[in-house]
C-alpha cells in the first residue's frame, strides 16, 4: 500500500529555543522526515533561534547530528539530508530583551509567504517573543504561532498567557499543541466512531459499562526536574493530553470534520465534567509518588533520590471522573497516569455492558464483556475483544478473543510521527488538532478544584514501587466499583 503525499505551500519556520532538547529530538527529525516525503515546496526555509551564539554552519552540524541521533538509520537520506540542510540558517536573539529580533526580520526578509513560529521555550518567554515578533514588524496576516504545554499551571495564569499571545496574534493565527492529538490512533478514534455504523449506536450509558484511559511510562524525570517538581502529574497529563482523549471518546458527532465544530463538541464535554470538590477528592483521586525499585532491567532511584530532597509532588495520578449529560450519565471515566510505572503504554478501553443473561452452561466457561482497546502507544492498533466458542470436539467452551487490526501489519508504509503531522496542519491552517482558548481554560476550570481539594484535605501522596502498575490506592479506587484495570495482552 502506498501512502500520497501532498506538499504544503512555501513557509518560513522559526524554532525559537531552535539548540533545545525538544527541537533537537523531535522538531527538526520531523522537519527533516516532510523534506525526504517530498512534502516541501520551495523556497521553504527553516530558522534556529536562540540566545546561543552559533554560525549557520554551527547549527547546521546540531541538526546533522539530531538527524543523525533521533531518525532511524533506515530513513536516512544522506542527500535529502544535505538539502534539508541547506535550507538552515541561525539567528541569535534574547526573547526577554528583544535583542536579535530586527537580525530575525533582515534574514526573513520581506515575503508574503507563510510563517510559522514554534515557541519551543519556558511559558514565561510566551508573550515577550510575541510582544517582540510584533515589535519587529514580523507578524503578517500569514502568520502563525504554535505554543507548547503547559499552558500555565492554573486558569489564572493560562487567562495570563492567553491574554499575552492574544494581544499580538488572533485565535486562529494561535496552534497549542498537544502531540497526544497527532497520533495516528487518536484520529482514528474518530474514524472508528463516526465512519462506521457498527459502533456510534452502542457508544452511550446503554450499552458501555465504563471506559478507561492509561497513560503510563517506564521513564522517570529524564533531566525535566526543574519543570516537574512544580507541576506534578496533574499539571503535565492529565490537564491536557488525557482530557482531549477523554473529550475525543465523549463528544457528540460534529456538524463536519472542521476545526470549531469538533472543538465546539470537546468543550461541550469538559463543561459536563462533574466537578471533584474538597469531600470528594479523596474518594475519586489518588495521588502517587514512586519509590526505588526495577525499571527497564536495572534497578532505579526514588523519585526523591532523583530529586535531590523530599517532595509532595505526585509522580502518579487516578482519577474517576464522570460527565453529567444524557449520553454518558452513570458511565465512569477512570483515568491514569504516572511514571516508572510496568511498561510505556497508551491505551483506551472501552467495556460494553454484560450480556443481561447466558444461555450457556456452566461448564462452558465465563462469558467476558466485550472491549474495545485502542492503542495509542506503543504498537498502534485496534482490538475488539469477543466471546467465540474454543475450536474442536466436545461441546460449547467459550474463549475470550481479539479482533487485531496492527496498523504497522495492515498499513506497509511508514507511520508520520506527530509532530511531523502538526506541523504540517499548522503551515495549511487547519486548527482541528489542537486546543482552542476556551478549551484549556475549561480544562483548568474542571483542574484547579482538584489541586485545591488536595491541598484542602492535606492529600498527601501514596508510595508505589518502581516497575509496578502504581500504588494500591489505584487499585481500589476501581474494584471498590466491581471493575478491574485492564492488563494489555
Amino acid at each position: 500500500m502506498t501512502s500520497t503525499t501532498i506538499p504544503v505551500e512555501p513557509f518560513d519556520f522559526v524554532v525559537f529555543g531552535g539548540t533545545g532538547d525538544l527541537a533537537e529530538r523531535k522538531l527538526l527529525p520531523a522537519l527533516y522526515q516532510r523534506q525526504k516525503a517530498g512534502q516541501f515546496s520551495e523556497p521553504t526555509r527553516i530558522f534556529g533561534a536562540s540566545r546561543s551564539e552559533l554560525s549557520d554552519d554551527e547549527f547546521r552540524q546540531f541538526a546533522r547530528k539530531a538527524i543523525a541521533e533521533h531518525v532511524p538509520a533506515a530513513d536516512i537520506d544522506h542527500e535529502q539530508a544535505e538539502r534539508f540542510l541547506n535550507r538552515i540558517a541561525y539567528v541569535h536573539v534574547d526573547a526577554k530583551s528583544g535583542d536579535g529580533f530586527d537580525r530575525l526580520k533582515e534574514a526573513m526578509g520581506e515575503s508574503e509567504r507563510i510563517r510559522a513560529f514554534y515557541l519551543a521555550v519556558a511559558p514565561a518567554l510566551f508573550g515577550d517573543i510575541a510582544a517582540n515578533l510584533e515589535k519587529a514588524g514580523l507578524v503578517t496576516p500569514s502568520s502563525r504561532i504554535i505554543v507548547e504545554k503547559p499552558i500555565g499551571r492554573d486558569l489564572a495564569s493560562a487567562k495570563a498567557l492567553n491574554d499575552a499571545i492574544g494581544r499580538v496574534f488572533d485565535e486562529q493565527q494561535i496552534f497549542r499543541i498537544d502531540h497526544y492529538l497527532g497520533k495516528e490512533t487518536v484520529q482514528n478514534l474518530m474514524a472508528l466512531r463516526f465512519a462506521n455504523a457498527l459502533y456510534e449506536p452502542l457508544w452511550n450509558s446503554a450499552h458501555i459499562d465504563h471506559v478507561q484511559i492509561t497513560v503510563a511510562e517506564a521513564v522517570g524525570l529524564e533531566g525535566r526536574v526543574s519543570y516537574y517538581d512544580k507541576a506534578g502529574a496533574l499539571r503535565d497529563m492529565v490537564q491536557n493530553h488525557m482530557l482531549q482523549l477523554l473529550c475525543l471518546v465523549a463528544m457528540e458527532a460534529p456538524a463536519a470534520l472542521d476545526a470549531d465544530a469538533v472543538r465546539d463538541e470537546k468543550l461541550k464535554v469538559l463543561r459536563a465534567l462533574k466537578r471533584v470538590n474538597g469531600t470528594d477528592a479523596p474518594k475519586l483521586t489518588v495521588r502517587g509518588q514512586y519509590k526505588a525499585g526495577a525499571s527497564a532491567g536495572g534497578a532505579v532511584k526514588s523519585y526523591a533520590d532523583e530529586l535531590g530532597e523530599d517532595s509532595g509532588t505526585e509522580t502518579f495520578v487516578a482519577i474517576k471522573a464522570e460527565i453529567e449529560n444524557w449520553r454518558w450519565a452513570g458511565v465512569p471515566f477512570y483515568l491514569r497516569t504516572g511514571k516508572r510505572l510496568a511498561e510505556r503504554v497508551s491505551e483506551i478501553v472501552i467495556e460494553f455492558k454484560p450480556i443481561p443473561h447466558s444461555i450457556f452452561e456452566e461448564s462452558a466457561g465465563n462469558v467476558v464483556a466485550n472491549q474495545l482497546v485502542i492503542r495509542l502507544q506503543p504498537d498502534e492498533g485496534v482490538k475488539q475483544f469477543i466471546m467465540i466458542k474454543d475450536p474442536g470436539p466436545g461441546g460449547m467452551r467459550l474463549r475470550n478473543v481479539a479482533l487485531d487490526m496492527s496498523f504497522a501489519q495492515a498499513f506497509d508504509v511508514r507511520n508520520p510521527d506527530a509532530y511531523e503531522r502538526l506541523i504540517m496542519d499548522v503551515v495549511r491552517g487547519n486548527q482541528t488538532l489542537f486546543m482552542r482558548r476556551d478549551e484549556v481554560e475549561a480544562a483548568w476550570r474542571w483542574i484547579d478544584p482538584i489541586l485545591e481539594a488536595w491541598d484542602e484535605n492535606q492529600q498527601g501522596v501514596q508510595g508505589y514501587t518502581s516497575g509496578t502498575w502504581g500504588p494500591s490506592g489505584s487499585i481500589a479506587l476501581i474494584e471498590r466499583d466491581g471493575r478491574t484495570w485492564h492488563e494489555s495482552i
